[in-house]
């Protein structure tokens, strides 16, 4: 015959708690783990872009669009499309600039010119005109990918890409 045991109900209500507490602390543990491995997950899925852009001006301008100081009248310096441009000297260092691509947004205006997204484009020329209207000078179809308005002097970022 077994022994005898007397049972408490209290120590049984007691560990029941004790069981479920323990229980809960281990499901509430792991589900936190599982919150910050999938927050760690899709933080590092997404693509973070930090870009260090520069800001300007930009204009437009009308061809004739040779010769240029870069390449002349060379007509396979001018990219398809015709998205290029002119700088002026705060880009042009000397030349080096010739061949240069930028990616550009346009920021603001007058008459809210901006048509939003970017346009990339490859510099060409030295700017024709003194003092340079603007930091960089665009063909018309490059501007008109930008602005709303070919005769706007409007607020850019631009990126060398």
């Amino acid at each position: 015959m077994p022994p005898n045991r007397t049972i408490n109900l209290a120590q049984v209500k007691a560990r029941h708690i004790a069981d479920n507490q323990s229980l809960l602390f281990s499901i509430s543990h792991e589900s936190l783990r599982l919150v910050i491995a999938v927050l760690l997950l899709s933080i590092s899925c997404k693509p973070v872009t930090l870009v260090l852009a520069d800001i300007g001006t930009a204009t437009s301008y009308d061809p004739p669009y040779a010769p240029t100081k870069c390449n002349g009248n060379r007509a396979d310096q001018f990219p398809p499309g015709n998205l290029f441009v002119q700088v002026s000297e705060v880009l042009w260092d000397n030349g080096a600039a010739c061949g240069r691509r930028y990616r550009l947004r346009c920021l603001s205006g007058g008459n809210k010119p901006c048509k939003g997204g970017t346009v990339d484009v490859r510099v060409v020329d030295f700017c024709s005109r003194r003092p340079c209207p603007s930091t960089i000078v665009m063909s018309n179809d490059a501007f008109d990918a930008v602005s709303r308005y070919s005769d706007a002097k409007i607020n850019i970022e631009f990126i060398q890409i």
